[in-house]
């Protein structure tokens, strides 16, 4: 194939040709979005909708990680799976997925729980990391690793009808972490969609804002939420924007 203006060849610029003709992206956007790598940690119902347009979106390298296997109520809302792929590794079975939306994306499958040395080489090998686990235990550590590798950090959550995603781009001085948010010896509470059930599709719309705040980290362009967290009731149809504010006496973020 020829290539075109920017490196993109003939079929990626007919395949992104949506994108490129956006005056706020064109082509020097879309090739950025062909060279970076992204990393998403956790596969379910966040992690699906947002690798979806990752890779739909021309993101070059996109790499994987979780540890479990689909389960039959992982279907409700985890849309990348299908009634065939019960008992598989979520991670292969999105890989695979993935590969037939865009074969032209490299994804890198990998089935663990990324943790200590793996997770802070994992995160410094990515331009943008996604959080998209469902308890506070990994969504500190990412952070930590983010902070340490002065990462953009996209987080979203979703339990029962509320929503919310954050933007917490490391490499700015003035960015707060997830630790000034959701400090990690604070009270918030331990729930996840297992114990508490979710609505199907409040997961693809958080899902899709994470994947909306990578590419435009990545592609340079319009405002992040970096220092707001948006708040969404699904049953009620109602947003709800907050400011963050860095905490100065942090003990995470405030000595990068």
């Amino acid at each position: 194939m020829n290539e075109g203006a920017g490196g993109l060849d003939d079929d990626e610029l007919l395949r992104y040709s949506r994108h490129i003709l956006l005056d706020e992206l064109g082509i020097e956007a879309q090739q950025r979005f062909v060279d970076a790598r992204v990393l998403i940690v956790g596969m379910g119902g966040l992690g699906t909708p947002a690798a979806l347009y990752l890779a739909a979106s021309g993101v070059g390298h996109i790499t994987l990680a979780d540890a479990d296997h689909v389960d039959l109520t992982n279907l409700q809302r985890q849309i990348l799976y299908r009634t065939s792929d019960v008992g598989a590794a979520k991670v292969a079975a999105a890989r695979d997925a993935l590969a037939r939306v865009n074969p032209r994306v490299s994804v890198q499958a990998r089935q663990e729980r990324l943790a200590g040395q793996a997770l802070r080489e994992a995160v410094g090998q990515a331009d943008v990391i996604l959080d998209c686990t469902d308890n506070f235990a990994t969504r500190h550590a990412i952070n930590r690793a983010c902070v340490a590798s002065h990462r953009p950090l996209v987080s979203g959550a979703a339990v029962g009808f509320d929503g919310q995603v954050s933007v917490f781009d490391l490499t700015r001085a003035d960015s707060p972490c997830y630790h000034c948010l959701f400090p990690e010896d604070g009270e918030t509470d331990a729930v996840n969609c297992a114990t508490m059930g979710v609505f199907a599709p409040l997961t693809g719309v958080v899902g899709t804002l994470q994947a909306g705040e990578a590419l435009k980290l990545i592609g340079g362009i319009g405002e992040s939420l970096c220092g707001r967290l948006i708040l969404f009731d699904a049953k009620g149809s109602r947003w709800q924007s907050i400011r963050i504010e860095r905490d100065a006496q942090c003990p995470v973020c405030s000595l990068r």
